[in-house]
């Protein structure tokens, strides 16, 4: 039997992070890796790591694709040096071979010469597991491969998540793409009469017999498969399945999926109120426990430019109102009649007088101008919302605002993303999901 040290980690960082666009901007035409998001104070491939290594894994192999990929995260990682654990990183030479995320997995088990056990998991989701508790269920099962599981309802299913059809030992029997509510009924009639029950959706990790696997990836089809198209929940999956491979699902606590930015903005307030109990353990303690609310300790000494205050003494004396679930980074300037609740505000940013911020967070050295009123949004690294006491700017549902870009005053915008270094005038009536991606689609909505 395998044990917990005994497994390596194998993150799946090649991906482009379309959907998290403008998060994974730093240009117009410069995309980082979605390794790279920045999340509560770290990169979110840093958590990933650390979630992994309190659990005992130590030794992590990182799957690479294309030049800029591969040297964001080697210059943010090195070979692990600093986080305790030793990475090694995928060879520029198979990245043709990256043809799906199982397709990468299956090429570089084989690089790497990899017999004993791995969980295989992807860097643009939030994982809330206990791997004592998957290696029990793989061992239980004798598996192949365990697919970490989200038991969600079916309200929350219907046309959105896929769902893993099981026997009465968790054995995976089958998958259901995309149901409706209907098609649940008749699939999961029981569910469907109890309130609150949730069926197995596939959360994208999984633990895997390394061995197993990779005498397996030599049979015709699959080899075939794997040098075209292979993904792990559409293609390898359902193939195991279909040939009688046994493959056993564990339900984990959470996922976070961070790759767009209502689940990025979703999963930040989770996790600053306490919902990933990984996180909690991960994350310092907060000052004010009840509340949980971290603020730096040169950020309640930075005195604003407007009273000459510090922090501290406007929370002393009411001035500041900060509610449940903020943190605050490092050389953060706060003004007078500010209001955050649900908030993260990254190191050196400016929130000036009179704003409110609600479920939102603020990039590192970004700046809140006066009178601004954010809800449910992003607002990028170095970013500018150039708000102003008679003419307020407002940011709601879901607006993203990426590195660097400049909003003048008055601007009212409300689900909308403004691409990277973008200076944008007064705008108000641009439709939801509108994406301002250049000058030119600025000047359509002047």
């Amino acid at each position: 039997m395998s044990t917990k040290a005994e497994t390596i980690g194998i993150v799946l960082a090649g991906g482009r992070g379309e959907r998290a666009k403008p998060i994974t901007l730093e240009s117009a035409d410069y995309i980082r890796s979605k390794a790279l998001i920045p999340f509560v104070g770290r990169r979110l491939i840093e958590w990933v790591l650390e979630s992994c290594r309190v659990q005992g894994i130590r030794r992590f192999y990182v799957v690479t694709h294309g030049l800029e990929n591969r040297n964001q995260i080697k210059l943010l990682l090195g070979h692990g040096e600093r986080h305790g654990v030793r990475i090694t990183y995928s060879r520029s030479r198979f990245d043709r071979y990256n043809v799906g995320s199982a397709g990468a997995t299956l090429h570089n088990l084989e690089q790497w010469d990899l017999q004993g056990r791995a969980l295989v998991l992807p860097v643009d989701s939030l994982f809330d597991f206990d791997l004592d508790a998957l290696h029990a269920t793989h061992d239980a099962q004798d598996a192949l491969v365990t697919v970490a599981a989200v038991a969600r309802t079916p309200a929350e299913i219907a046309h959105k998540y896929g769902v893993m059809r099981t026997d009465e030992r968790g054995l995976v029997q089958g998958f259901v793409e995309k149901p409706g509510l209907s098609e649940l009924g008749e699939l999961f009639p029981r569910t469907l009469a109890e309130p609150g029950t949730g069926l197995p959706t596939n959360a994208g990790m999984y633990l895997v017999d390394c061995g197993r696997l990779r005498l397996l990836a030599r049979e015709p089809e699959l080899f075939r498969q794997s040098h075209q198209r292979l993904d792990w929940g559409g293609d390898l999956l359902p193939w195991l399945v279909r040939h009688g491979h046994p493959v056993a699902t564990h339900t984990i606590g959470r996922l976070g999926d961070l790759g767009n930015v209502p689940d990025y903005l979703d999963t930040v307030r989770l996790v600053l109120n306490g919902a990933y109990e990984q996180m909690n353990r991960l994350m310092d303690q907060p000052d004010d426990t009840a509340r949980r609310r971290w603020i730096h300790e040169s950020s309640l000494q930075t005195k604003d430019d407007v009273t000459g205050t510090t922090l501290a003494q406007k929370i002393d004396e009411g001035s500041v109102v900060i509610g449940a679930g903020v943190r605050i980074g490092r050389d953060v300037e706060i003004g007078p009649g500010v209001r955050l609740e649900n908030a993260d505000v990254g190191d050196g940013a400016e929130v000036r007088e009179g704003s409110t911020l609600v479920r939102s967070t603020v990039g590192e050295s970004a700046v809140i101008g006066s009178y601004a009123d954010i809800a449910d949004s992003y607002i990028g690294p170095m970013a500018e919302v150039r708000s102003e006491r008679i003419r307020p700017i407002r940011l709601e549902r879901h607006t993203a605002v990426g590195d660097g870009a400049v909003l003048w005053p008055g601007s009212r915008l409300c689900g909308v993303t403004v691409y990277p270094r973008l200076r944008v005038p007064a705008l108000a009536g641009v439709p939801a999901r509108t994406e301002l991606r250049s000058a030119e689609d600025v000047l359509r909505w002047v």
